[in-house]
């Protein structure tokens, strides 16, 4: 009995021998094929590095701040809107022509104002009889009620009454008339309309639609109103915002402007944003761009040097142009700082392959979260994001090079890895329970018993 139960813990240790060595060779494999894959998809042995000169240089080029376009105008605007029921005889100006107070800018028609008014004395002096026809009703009315006997006083009565309510009906129609003709006669009278203040004509519109109709005077974009004036004397920045960006403007935001001709810039600050009232920019088709823009306005601290209508676009000022040490400086988190004392840079070291690079490190821009680099590295360098996974000797590629599937096809390799799931049934294999089933190997006679194992207390 003892030497049965001492042969069966013999061939279950030799089975869990054999089990081991399998788990070992097929976990070996896996590495192996899974390495071959990564190396083939150049995963994990490829660093994506970006050239110095593009993380340093302008920040339009490299994408770090929104920029908007914006053109400058008056600090005021008015709109003259034309009349729905009147239609423009003639029209004075042209976008872009100054104007004084009291310039003609448009003409209404006065045909229809005229044909109105003549009806409308006839109506009124109709009403005029009418009114005195009641009043005559009325005196009648009240002279027959003295005469009339007790009986028939009480229904005079009512006949007054009822005459008296109309009378007050048609006093007040006559009064509504009167009312309607003195507008006709402002109409007529001020048939042309005339420009109540100095500046220059911005826009003519059709139908007050926000359609130019004339062109638009300093810009694509066109406002409601059927004429646009911008008063001359201090200017401002109209800029206009995608739905996608409103967010990030807000009222006090400092702004930087820039000229599209030269490096001038000038300052000033977001005075207000428009989010209800949205600006057509349209194609040379005449078609909408099919997004919302929505129009912002800056005050400038100083106009000096700028034209009406001239093109500038704006980006928020977040602190970057301010006056610093000349030199080149570079983002914090392109430096990996693990060690304080010895900070460096992942670079390509001109043949392709991954260094560290030491860099001597100088003042410090806590805005801008910059260090100014004083040794080490060049704008004629490339450098990787500091990364875990990254090596000295990794083949290096540009950041532009990379593909949205760079990273899967380092697993493409590991797709084998998939045959491990048959694994989990070997949790059974605590305390060699589930080996029970493999009894039926007592009967094996060619296997021979290992007598040189001797059996340990405690195992298995």
């Amino acid at each position: 009995m003892e030497n049965t139960v001492l042969k069966a813990r013999k061939r279950k240790r030799l089975v869990a021998v054999v089990l081991v060595v399998l788990i070992a060779a097929l976990t070996g494999f896996l590495y192996f094929r899974g390495r071959e894959g990564s190396e083939a998809g150049g995963g994990n042995n490829v660093a994506y590095v970006t050239s110095v000169a593009t993380l340093t240089g302008q920040y339009s080029s490299n994408g770090v701040f929104n920029r908007y376009a914006g053109t400058v105008e008056s600090q005021e605007t008015k709109s003259f809107n034309k009349r729905d029921d009147a239609e423009i005889k003639e029209i004075f100006v042209e976008a872009g022509d100054e104007v004084k107070v009291g310039t003609p800018l448009f003409v209404y028609d006065n045909t229809k104002y005229e044909e109105d008014l003549a009806k409308g004395e006839i109506e009124l002096e109709r009403q005029k009889n009418e009114l005195e026809s009641i009043k005559t009703t009325i005196d009648q009315l009240e002279k027959e009620k003295k005469s009339a006997a007790s009986a028939d006083k009480a229904n005079y009565t009512v006949q007054i009454q009822e005459q008296q309510l109309n009378l007050k009906q048609q006093e007040y129609d006559i009064q509504s008339k009167e009312l309607e003709l003195d507008k006709i006669r402002d109409n007529i009278a001020h048939a042309t309309v005339t420009s109540d203040m100095e500046g220059v004509v911005k826009s003519i519109n059709k139908d007050n639609s926000g359609q130019d109709y004339y062109g638009g005077y300093g810009g694509e974009e066109t406002e409601n109103g059927f004429i646009v004036v911008m008063k001359t004397g201090d200017f401002r920045i109209k800029g206009t915002v995608n739905e996608q960006n409103i967010y990030d403007i807000t009222e006090g935001q400092p702004v930087i402007v820039h000229s599209r001709m030269d490096d001038t810039t000038w300052r000033g600050t977001v005075s207000s944003v428009d989010r209800e009232n949205t600006v057509q920019n349209q194609n040379m088709y005449g078609e909408g761009s099919g997004s919302s823009n929505y129009p912002f306005y800056v005050e400038l601290e100083s106009s000096e040097g700028l034209l009406m209508g001239q093109h500038v676009y704006m980006e928020m000022d977040y602190g970057q142009g301010e006056q610093r040490e000349d030199g080149l400086w570079l983002d914090e988190y392109m430096i990996d700082m693990t060690d304080p004392d010895a900070p460096f840079v992942w670079a390509d070291n001109g043949k392709g392959k991954l260094e560290k690079r030491k860099v001597l490190l100088g003042t410090y821009d806590e805005e801008m979260m910059q260090y100014k680099i004083n040794g080490g590295l060049s704008t004629e360098d490339s450098i990787a994001f500091p990364d875990e996974s990254l090596k000295e000797g990794m083949k290096c590629m540009d950041e532009s090079m990379r593909t949205d599937d760079s990273f899967e096809e380092g697993m493409e390799g590991m797709e084998g890895t998939e045959g491990m799931n048959g694994m989990e049934g070997m949790e059974s294999m605590e305390g060699m329970e589930g080996m029970e089933g493999m009894e039926s190997m007592d009967e094996t006679e060619d296997m021979e018993p290992m007598e040189d194992m001797e059996p340990v207390e405690g195992q298995f």
